[in-house]
């Protein structure tokens, strides 16, 4: 099985240390068997993984808090990005984009 990521979304956060940092929002896909027309078809799997924009892994504590898996560092969401993951550790049922 072939899988591979989707970019959802991006939104800013605030980490401890006073810096901003961008998180992106990926949603996991399979590829499924079925090539009926000789285009690729993939599906989404429910998963959605966070990530900085420079690539470490970010998972949701809640209330708006997330933590840079590596380092431990806690982000803040900014206001306006503050409704845009959904509460979870580090997955969310992920909105499909067909």
């Amino acid at each position: 099985m072939d899988k591979k990521l989707h970019l959802l979304d991006s939104f800013r956060v605030h980490g401890a240390d006073g810096a901003a940092y961008k998180v992106m929002a990926y949603e996991h896909m399979l590829r499924t068997d079925v090539l009926q027309d000789g285009a690729e078809h993939w599906e989404p799997t429910g998963l959605t993984e966070y990530r900085l924009e420079s690539g470490e892994r970010v998972d949701l504590v809640g209330n708006g808090v997330m933590r840079v898996v590596p380092t431990g560092l806690e982000l803040r969401m900014t206001e306006e990005a503050s409704a845009t993951p959904a509460g979870g550790k580090g997955k969310r049922k992920a909105r499909s984009h067909h």
